[in-house]
């Protein structure tokens, strides 16, 4: 919540979905912060409504994001009853609001909205496993959610206008050791992603979840673009994207770039 906070983003009026594309912790792990902080009095918080929640479905009763609402609920029970009495925080604002679905159409349509859920394939034991498109007017966004090459994604992503994808990449030493290759594999490769890259033809792709063990960032560039000659970018804290005829990045300290120039 600390980054959303100097982004300029409440974490309560200013967030009241949250998509998740899988049940990893690192995924995970962060909502509760953002939940907590979201119902506080100020203004980081004051959230006048239940955090809605989305998750893919994994096939059991209740739902894993179910279960996640249910065991933040309990977990810190304690905290919501201290602030509603103290603070005279609604009662409302405390709940989380579970959604599950199942992949490959739209989940979410509203004021103009539109996020569709897609399958990607995270490994054989790890699913399910999302990616998200969202679709404002003529304008969209595709986050590929962790994934090995996958030409699900590649299918929703086409004509997006910004690409976010994971990549996976490590040093020739790492590369050696046994216990690494089952880690890549639930992965992408720089070449790889350059590949989706070639595929979708984004007007910009960006990395994000960057997995980097022993190499650089402008590495990962360098392999991309032995498939893909096309605008790509690491992505790093407190970056941002603006999405228009062209898509324009501001990073840290404030320097734009254009994506086409």
């Amino acid at each position: 919540t600390i980054w959303l906070w100097c982004s300029g983003i409440s974490s309560g009026k200013g967030i009241d979905a949250v998509f998740l594309t899988h049940y990893h912790s690192d995924h995970v792990e962060g909502l509760p912060d953002l939940w907590m902080t979201g119902y506080m009095f100020g203004p980081f918080g004051s959230r006048s409504r239940p955090l809605r929640l989305w998750g893919p479905s994994d096939g059991k009763e209740p739902s894993g994001v179910a279960r996640i609402a249910k065991g933040l609920a309990e977990t810190f029970s304690d905290d919501t009853r201290i602030r509603e009495a103290d603070e005279h925080i609604a009662a409302i604002a405390t709940e989380i609001e579970a959604h599950d679905f199942q992949p490959d159409h739209v989940v979410f349509d509203e004021a103009g909205v539109k996020v569709t859920a897609f399958t990607v394939d995270h490994g054989d034991l790890i699913k399910p496993s999302v990616g998200y498109r969202v679709d404002y007017g003529s304008r969209s966004v595709t986050l590929s959610g962790d994934t090995k090459f996958s030409g699900n994604l590649i299918k929703f992503a086409s004509g997006t206008d910004l690409l976010i994808h994971e990549v996976f990449a490590m040093s020739p030493q790492l590369a050696k050791l046994p216990q690494m290759k089952p880690v890549a594999a639930h992965h992408t490769s720089p070449e790889e992603a350059g590949t989706v890259f070639s595929r979708v033809r984004p007007k910009l792709a960006a990395y994000s979840h960057l997995v980097l063990l022993g190499v650089k960032p402008e590495d990962v560039l360098s392999r991309t673009s032995s498939a893909y000659q096309g605008p790509v970018v690491a992505g790093e804290d407190l970056m941002r994207f603006e999405v228009g005829d062209s898509v324009v990045m501001k990073n840290w300290n404030q320097e734009l770039r254009k994506y086409p120039d």
